[in-house]
């Protein structure tokens, strides 16, 4: 699956912004529906290689772009036809409509289909789930390539109702920027291959996609305190903090030490047992903290949590570390601090949150202090000052115990380093996902570090 890496990423109402301010600049909303129906057309085109077309048009602007790409098609040789759900709804789908020199049937059960199907009938705007005779006619069409204008029609372009395409497609073609519906399951799953069309507008956005993965080159002059110390607090479950431990040689901590553990995963990584661990808090060196693998809650862990905030060191808390944290988050004064929770998680420590994943992400970070790394499939990466990364597609070979340790000793590296705690989830994201892609099937937590 291919995607857009680095892309903004608009919700429905900063689009229409979006495109109101490129309209008072002066670039009329027929050029900017003209540039995505040829994009839709060139996509079209492509999948099909010729083959005969067949676009299904809504009474929206959605369907205003499937009446242009259905043009352009048909200017270029390809076998055109048009069925539309109703009559042009507005100004500019009109004006789209009877630029189109052909006929326009009803879209029907019998309504015999193509090879390629281009989805022009519901675009970021829908407001209510699709009709169950029209989803129903819909399915009919499956088994053919589906090109999606904006977002498979059915599906929530803001991702915050879970409502599923009844034609998922193979490809889906953004326009001017991506939804939260392309990086947030369930819809996400339903747009296939996702490509992002350039239409003219200004796209800026604090929400992104996730960045290409790059390797962490050490400096000339660097050396193994420059590079990270780091500390991973043991519980008792060692061996999920010796996989965080690993994780963090591996994604370029210079100097890893894991303490309250006698095995290490390597040779280079310093065990100890855990009675030097306030000795090792007031170490200047020290550069990130990684709290909650393989430590359940109680005592022990909120003691050693509130010894670490104390300490002010950077932190990443996982798992159970971050309730453990939580009431002395957010009030000022804390260090840089990653919190590493899976859904389950998240909805224990962050209880009554609305909205889509993102939205929810950010609203914990904003509460905290913290960036929050909230994994899964979909994981989305949230600051407090309002940054987002939406790291979708992952790879389904994470979904494996250990993994999340192994996450949560990357971002202690990256942390480590001297970056700021946001880029430092991202960079630890995209190696995780990076590394499993390349380990592929079979992988377990500990193949991640290795080499």
């Amino acid at each position: 699956m291919s995607f857009p890496a680095d892309a903004p990423i608009l919700t429905s109402e900063a689009m229409r912004a979006a495109e109101a301010a490129c309209a008072a600049d002066g670039t009329p909303l027929s050029e900017l529906m003209d540039r995505a129906g040829a994009a839709v057309a060139d996509m079209a085109w492509r999948v099909g290689a010729g083959a005969p077309v067949l676009v299904l048009c809504g009474p929206g602007n959605n369907g205003g772009d499937g009446y242009v790409a259905a043009r352009l098609l048909a200017a270029h040789g390809a076998a055109v036809r048009v069925a539309a759900l109703a009559p042009p709804a507005t100004d500019l789908a009109g004006a789209a409509c009877a630029r189109w020199s052909g006929a326009v049937e009803a879209i029907e059960s019998d309504l015999m289909g193509a090879p390629v199907i281009v989805d022009a009938l519901f675009g970021v705007g829908l407001t209510r789930p699709l009709a169950a005779d029209l989803a129903a006619v819909l399915r009919g069409f499956s088994g053919r390539r589906i090109v999606a204008v904006d977002v498979p029609s059915g599906v929530d372009g803001d991702a915050r109702r879970d409502w599923r395409a009844p034609l998922p497609a193979h490809v889906t073609i953004a326009l001017g920027a991506l939804k939260p519906a392309h990086v947030l399951l369930p819809a996400a799953a339903d747009c296939g291959t996702v490509r992002c069309a350039s239409i003219g507008i200004d796209a800026g956005s604090a929400m992104r996609s996730l960045p290409l993965a790059a390797p962490r080159i050490p400096g000339a002059a660097a050396h193994k305190f420059s590079r990270g110390m780091m500390l991973v607090r043991a519980g008792p479950m060692a061996g999920a903090a010796a996989l965080a431990a690993g994780a963090g040689l591996r994604a370029g901590a210079g100097y890893v030490i894991l303490c309250g553990a006698h095995a290490a995963p390597f040779a280079a990584v310093i065990a100890e047992d855990g009675d030097g661990y306030d000795m090792r808090l007031a170490d200047p060196r020290l550069g990130a903290v990684v709290l909650g693998p393989g430590y359940p809650a109680g005592a022990a862990l909120d003691r050693d949590v509130a010894a670490a905030l104390d300490a002010g060191k950077p932190l990443i808390l996982d798992a159970a570390a971050i309730a453990a944290a939580l009431p002395r988050l957010g009030k000022g004064g804390m260090p840089p601090t990653i919190m590493t929770p899976h859904e389950g998680e998240f909805a224990r420590a962050f209880p009554g949150l609305s909205g889509n994943k993102i939205d929810r992400a950010m609203a914990a970070a904003a509460a905290t202090g913290a960036v929050i790394v909230h994994k899964g499939a979909d994981t989305v990466i949230a600051a407090p000052d309002g940054r987002v990364a939406a790291a979708w597609p992952g790879t389904p070979w994470l979904a494996t115990a250990g993994t999340g340790d192994v996450l949560a000793g990357a971002c202690g590296a990256m942390l480590a380093g001297g970056a700021d705690a946001f880029d430092a989830a991202v960079a630890a994201v995209r190696w995780h996902i990076a590394r499993a892609a390349r380990i592929g099937p079979g992988l377990v937590a500990d193949d991640l570090i290795g080499k």
